[in-house]
């Protein structure tokens, strides 16, 4: 089994915050003797710190290793120079990992003594104030240090409830499937139940007519073939409408799962759509589907709206949300490809665009039924 140094879910970001550790080894090639050796030393140390930390997020040793490293950070910045207190940007990372506010308080308050407490030392010591620029030179850096924690922590849990989001997506999708799959075997039974009773009696009825009454068997038998062809196209029937989508129940659908996802939702126009074909209704109804769980999924909006406006030849259908919208680069996914392909079989087109969000827009063509038949 292939073990890596540090977990591949966080990719490249452990790596590159290693190079600020070379910034202290920078400094302790100025020092000398067994100061010099127990610095190279505790910065071994910490590298085991930093790397422990992030295979024990969760695990009660998380708390030992940070204590760890915070104490080498405290003895850096006491008793060699208190530029190692910007070390201090190692721990306040994975203190914003604590999900349990008494623990994160504690942390940070933590912190906060390990980087002020060689400033106290050092004015103790040295009998000196520190100096305007000297105040300016770390100050800055110390604020920012102790306030990232909190943006941390924040960035985590809405990671924590995207996840919770593609978990909850995933089990209404089960259950759609469920509820669908008892829906078939419901409406089969029901289309099919009484049909196959009623040729069951009918086949062992003219087995018996056969040979009493050939002409009574025959005109049985004409029933069981029409019968047969009714239930074969009740079949049809069941099955185009599991396979068809319409563009009216996409949008009860879309409603659906736009709450579960706690974004508000707003339906614009009075459209009917029995004049389009059942094709281009389920080309419309799929695009519309993949356009809101775009929305759902990548565009961490709290509003989506639909508007559908029905002209003489052409239908607008506009998705529009409060998100972040889509950069240039990156404007056409493969969903989003899709939804062009489908379009394209029906003459329809599709136009991507910002506007205080992502502003998704289709234009699909209207035939005319009695002009067509004319």
């Amino acid at each position: 089994m292939k073990r890596s140094i540090f977990p591949s879910k966080f990719g490249f970001f452990p790596y590159i915050f290693l190079i600020y550790l070379g910034f202290p080894i920078f400094y302790l090639t100025k020092e000398a003797g067994e100061k010099q050796l127990i610095g190279f030393g505790m910065v071994l140390l910490f590298l085991v710190t930093y790397r422990q930390l992030y295979f024990s997020m969760g695990e009660k040793s998380f708390t030992y290793w940070l204590a760890l490293q915070l104490a080498i950070v405290f003895i850096f910045s006491t008793f060699y120079h208190l530029n190692y207190m910007f070390l201090g940007f190692f721990p306040a990372n994975f203190i914003g990992w604590y999900q349990e506010k008494p623990k994160f308080y504690r942390g940070l308050t933590t912190l906060a003594c390990v980087q002020i407490l060689p400033f106290v030392f050092h004015v103790v010591q040295t009998k000196t104030f520190f100096s305007p620029s000297e105040l300016i030179y770390f100050v800055p850096f110390l604020i920012i240090m102790l306030i990232s924690p909190f943006g941390i922590r924040s960035m985590n849990r809405r990671m924590e409830l995207e996840k919770k989001l593609d978990q909850a997506n995933q089990q209404i999708a089960e259950l759609v499937k469920r509820e669908e799959r008892v829906r078939i075997a419901r409406d089969l039974h029901d289309t099919l139940g009484h049909t196959l009773s009623l040729l069951t009696l009918k086949s062992q009825l003219v087995q018996r007519l056969t040979t009493m009454d050939p002409e009574w068997a025959r005109l049985e038998a004409k029933e069981m073939e029409v019968t047969s062809r009714a239930a074969l196209k009740q079949v049809r029937e069941l099955v185009t409408d599991m396979r068809a989508a319409t563009i009216a129940e996409e949008l009860v659908q879309v409603q659906q799962i736009l709450r579960a996802a706690g974004i508000t939702y707003r339906y614009e126009g009075a459209v009917d759509f029995a004049e389009l074909s059942p094709f281009t209704q389920n080309i419309v109804a799929m695009c519309i589907r993949e356009a809101v769980t775009n929305v759902v999924k990548h565009s961490q909006a709290t509003h989506c709206a639909i508007s559908v406006q029905l002209f003489s030849e052409k239908m607008n259908i506009v998705v529009r949300d409060d998100g972040m919208g889509v950069s240039s680069q990156h404007s056409f996914g493969n969903g989003l490809r899709g939804m062009e392909e489908r379009l394209a079989l029906i003459e329809g087109r599709l136009v991507l665009s910002n506007h205080n969000g992502a502003v998704l827009e289709m234009t699909i063509p209207v035939i005319n039924r009695k002009g067509a038949a004319g």
